[in-house]
């Protein structure tokens, strides 16, 4: 018999800003890629302050391309990305891109243009919220005291409506053995094991795929993990 899983949504709200992803280096880094000049003697507390005047004092799509060329500059090249500094002004990257590995860092692209411009990209909206998972069983669903990625999607597949798009893009994922696009789906995820039976895990992710969650009550369901693959000698 499978096992069945007791699911409650906690605490769901809409976030603005990833938490710890711009920090005063990157600050730092973006000063010198917009050519600021000296940053030496900048206090550290005003670092953001100049780095958003530095971004607006130039056009909006050359503050995309620069700001994109610095994100991205291992994986995307100049013609991609002059093209996607003018997408930028209309179209939300973070949902839209069709590679799901970079969603989150143009969520954060998008997040500090929209900010530094006032309002002249399009508005960034993500999801913070709580899944307590209970069973009788919960450690045999734990790897190193965690849920992992691919075992919450397929869990909370079950508590939306069949129309929401996770299980219309990845139907076949919730139920075989490999689920990789899982770990980009959800952009930060951490696992608090609060009894024997119970764990509470904290999710941000893109309002794009979870928005239906905010009025999903509690539900119980089956997940799985993804099968390890072995590696050859």
């Amino acid at each position: 018999m499978n096992t069945l899983y007791k699911v409650e949504i906690l605490n769901f709200q809409t976030i603005l800003v990833l938490p710890n992803y711009w920090t005063n280096q990157k600050y730092k880094d973006l000063l010198g890629v917009m050519e600021y000049g000296d940053i030496s003697e900048i206090p550290e507390a005003e670092l953001k302050d100049m780095c958003y005047m530095a971004i607006a004092d130039n056009e909006p799509e050359e503050s995309a391309r620069l700001i994109l060329g610095y994100v991205f500059s291992d994986r995307l090249n100049s013609g991609q990305i002059d093209n996607l500094s003018n997408e930028m002004r209309e179209e939300k990257m973070w949902e839209e891109y069709a590679e799901i590995g970079y969603h989150e860092d143009f969520f954060n692209t998008g997040q500090i243009l929209y900010d530094a411009f006032n309002g002249k990209f399009p508005h960034p909206e993500a999801v913070e919220f709580e899944v307590k998972i209970t069973s009788d069983k919960l450690k045999d669903l734990l790897i190193d005291d965690k849920i992992t990625e691919a075992a919450l999607i397929r869990l909370l597949a079950h508590g939306m409506p069949e129309h929401t798009l996770i299980n219309r893009l990845f139907t076949e994922q919730l139920s075989s053995q490999s689920f990789a696009e899982a770990e980009n789906i959800i952009w930060q995820m951490n696992t608090e094991i609060q009894s024997d039976n119970s764990a509470l895990v904290t999710v941000i992710s893109s309002k794009y795929f979870f928005q239906n969650l905010k009025y999903v009550e509690g539900f119980e369901a089956e997940t799985h993990n993804d099968e390890e693959v072995e590696e050859e000698d």
